[in-house]
């Protein structure tokens, strides 16, 4: 993002009326939603999900957002990302844009795949990013397709509950150290709080505007960017992975053996560089390179 410019605002209109701004800066987190076009089904078999995983990923690793929440259900799917860089439209082009095609070319369809564009609500982090962690999650058990979030493999709940990693770009720090700074005990907690979420309603009652999930001070703060009295700058790197756990945590060998997966998780998912990947495993960084390009040509 340019020095110069604090926030991006992009104002598309439909045919009959204007559509809600498209607000974008550094560190801004959306609660985003995309449907099938006349409400049909945008994931026919397994082969579907684990393509748009595959996908989400691939954006989550190019724009540098941070994916703190998804779930994918049969006709529809959620997504609860943070963006350092202020780069939720170009990102979201990419990934919808890019899965029609290739679930257009596996199935033998064209057109549209989702109904009109995605619907992104600017989220205040502090007041409701962990209901909304929870609330994602508890759409499969709502729907009454499962009767437990810990049986719906396509979100993210059974990694962040601590029951084995999903995928490789989910970020579920933030959400466990609201619990504790003990794994084990802030997954258990995190287990219990999203149990007691179906006791409770959507938090959509707090949107305003169409667009606006927070308080009073979080939508005086909106406001004052809009009309450009603040300046907002990016969230350094440091400060993004200020909770990553050291490589000897990471890596479970050291001497020249490189795991793609672990070698993925380090730079992509916590921000190492390759130089500190290699000077840890005792190997070239190229080779770190070349593993890394192995994985994401599978």
């Amino acid at each position: 993002m340019g020095s110069g410019l604090a926030i991006r605002q992009n104002l598309d209109y439909d045919v009959c009326m204007a559509r809600p701004l498209r607000i974008e800066f550094p560190g801004a987190v959306y609660h985003i939603t995309a449907r099938g076009n006349a409400k049909q089904d945008i994931f026919l078999d397994n082969k579907d999900f684990l393509d748009f995983l595959y996908i989400l990923c691939s954006v989550v690793k190019r724009y540098n957002w941070i994916l703190h929440a998804y779930c994918l259900m049969s006709n529809h799917y959620h997504l609860l990302v943070e963006t350092p860089e202020g780069n939720l439209s170009i990102g979201m082009r990419q990934l919808n844009g890019t899965f029609t095609q290739q679930f257009n070319r596996r199935h033998k369809r064209v057109g549209h795949l989702f109904q009109g564009r995605y619907k992104a609500i600017l989220v205040d982090k502090d007041s409701y990013l962990l209901e909304l962690c929870r609330y994602i999650v508890l759409n499969p058990v709502r729907a009454g397709i499962v009767r437990s979030p810990k049986y719906w493999q396509w979100s993210n709940y059974r990694e962040t509950a601590g029951y084995g990693r999903e995928i490789l770009c989910l970020t579920r720090e933030w959400t466990l150290l609201q619990f504790g700074r003990k794994r084990e005990g802030a997954e258990e907690q995190y287990r219990q709080f999203v149990h007691e979420g179906l006791k409770e309603g959507a938090p959509w009652e707090g949107v305003k505007g169409q667009i606006y999930l927070g308080n009073d001070e979080f939508l005086k703060r909106i406001d004052t960017l809009i009309k450009g009295g603040e300046t907002l700058k990016e969230v350094p790197k440091a400060q993004r992975y200020i909770t990553k756990p050291e490589l000897k945590d990471i890596f479970k060998h050291k001497g020249g053996k490189v795991d793609p997966l672990e070698a993925y998780e380090a730079h992509v998912r916590y921000g190492y560089t390759l130089k500190e990947i290699a000077e840890h495993l005792g190997v070239h960084y190229a080779t770190i390179s070349r593993a890394l390009k192995r994985l994401e040509e599978r």
